[in-house]
């Protein structure tokens, strides 16, 4: 099912607004949300595995900006990845419990024509994504406007492309 889409980039943050440091892809993406830049929607959202699928659909770019407990970073720090980084962690699971990765892979080999043909994620290092708190960690909020900057970064780089 192909969505007609106004613009070809999307940034979409990921998390709850509600679990302290998983809310930082959401004010990632509302920050570019507020900059109305041209040719890129932004978007928050609460959902992963198969159900980002829809959202994607029809964008010929996709930023997503997402919490990362990978503890190999301290918290607050901002990595950038591509699909194929996280290919050992895709898996034959319920689709209840699909990763962004294994999703990505399904809908590409799905729905090659509509997927994007570009799709990187924007990462921050978090602390506590277990907490009920409308408050992040103070690194993990002070990491926004570098992981706005990775953002822009990336959509520059690709309009130049």
């Amino acid at each position: 099912m192909s969505i007609s889409r106004s613009n070809e980039i999307l940034v979409i943050g990921l998390g709850s607004p509600v679990m302290k440091d998983d809310a930082v892809g959401l004010k990632v993406s509302e920050a570019i949300e507020e900059m109305h830049l041209e040719n890129v929607d932004a978007r928050q959202e609460a959902v992963g595995g198969l159900e980002i699928l829809p959202m994607v659909s029809g964008y010929r770019m996709v930023i997503i900006a997402d919490a990362i407990m990978a503890g190999e970073y301290g918290p607050g720090s901002v990595i950038i990845y591509d699909p194929d980084d996280f290919e050992a962690t895709i898996a034959d699971v319920p689709a209840h419990d699909v990763n962004l990765a294994t999703a990505i892979k399904i809908g590409r080999e799905l729905h090659p024509e509509t997927m994007p043909d570009t799709i990187r994620f924007v990462a921050i290092e978090v602390e506590d994504i277990q907490t009920m708190s409308e408050t992040m960690s103070p690194s993990v909020e002070a990491a926004v406007p570098s992981a706005v900057s990775a953002v822009l970064h990336l959509i520059s780089e690709y309009q130049k492309s």
